[in-house]
């Protein structure tokens, strides 16, 4: 008689916070061979965001933060393969319990003690942003950023899409790029349409979204298009459950909580930067070869004086 095939294997849950994240975006991205319903996802988004905060040693506690029930916690430690809470909780509490940027955080608290003068103000914004790197390189993803710069130098035809606020990060990453490469464009920056300026990437051709919560709808709804289309996304955003995430091929994922009146730019401009030296680094003699006419065009054309 012949024996029954034994089932098939389940693969191990993540042992680590870098590869706890990594199954977020994938999961967000409709990969990873784990399906989570929208609470879910953002409920381990926002657990991901707590990375070293004291309220992940009580699963009571952490409810509480997310409101939600703790069984909902359970169950999603359960879809993640983990036997219960407790594993999910080991993978979490790995990471030191001083947040990142905790340095930061009690100097700018620091700066705000004796009253609010606008030199204190100007201290605890200063220091929000510093936390915000600090976090961004903390939970770097190389694989992600690798995975980013190789899609953009490789593309025939690049365009860039933020709007309102996260304008001023397309326009720089423009900018940027090229310096480096050609091809580059904002998205819809002559005002003749949308749907144009995707047609216009053709085959191989790459667009990066940027924007964070509150998303904007147009920037979302473009990168889903984009998506169906076949065209390689990446997306500048800040979140594990971004929906710039779900129509990404590659995500960098930024924190931005700071004090600011809107929501701050200043880690997204470094991640910018980081990304712009990354694409450089792929094609290091052709960066080169750029730079170098470049800087001779400048002088030619005596842009710059002093």
């Amino acid at each position: 008689m012949t024996a029954p095939p034994d089932p098939p294997a389940t693969a191990a849950p993540p042992e680590t916070l870098q590869e706890l994240r990594a199954l977020a975006v994938a999961i967000a991205q409709g990969e990873g061979g784990i399906s989570l319903g929208a609470k879910a996802r953002g409920a381990l988004s926002r657990i991901l965001d707590l990375t070293g905060d004291p309220v992940l040693l009580s699963i009571t506690t952490l409810a509480e933060r997310l409101e939600v029930s703790p069984s909902t916690l359970t169950r999603l430690a359960h879809s993640l393969g983990y036997s219960g809470f407790p594993g999910f909780q080991q993978v979490l509490l790995s990471a030191s319990m001083s947040a990142p940027g905790a340095f930061y955080s009690r100097r700018a608290a620091s700066a705000l003690e004796g009253g609010s003068s606008t030199r204190a103000r100007a201290a605890r914004l200063c220091r929000e942003n510093q936390a915000n790197i600090d976090r961004f390189i903390e939970q770097f993803d190389e694989a992600a950023f690798d995975m980013a710069a190789e899609m953009i130098m490789a593309a025939p035809r690049v365009v860039v899409h933020g709007i309102r606020q996260f304008h001023s990060i397309a326009s720089f990453l423009v900018y940027g790029l090229r310096m480096i490469r050609s091809d580059v464009a904002l998205l819809d920056a002559n005002g003749l349409g949308i749907a144009e300026g995707l047609a216009l990437l053709g085959e191989g051709g790459v667009l990066i979204s940027t924007s964070c919560a509150p998303y904007s709808a147009q920037v979302v709804e473009v990168a889903a298009e984009a998506r169906k289309l076949g065209i390689g996304t990446v997306a500048l955003t800040d979140r594990t459950d971004s929906p710039l995430v779900q129509s990404s091929r590659a995500a960098i994922l930024v924190a931005h909580e700071t004090s600011f009146l809107s929501n701050s730019i200043g880690a997204f401009t470094v991640a910018v930067e980081c990304l712009v030296n990354a694409c450089a680094a792929t094609r290091p003699a052709a960066a080169r070869r750029a730079l170098r006419e470049r800087d001779r065009m400048i002088e030619r054309l005596r842009v710059e004086i002093g």
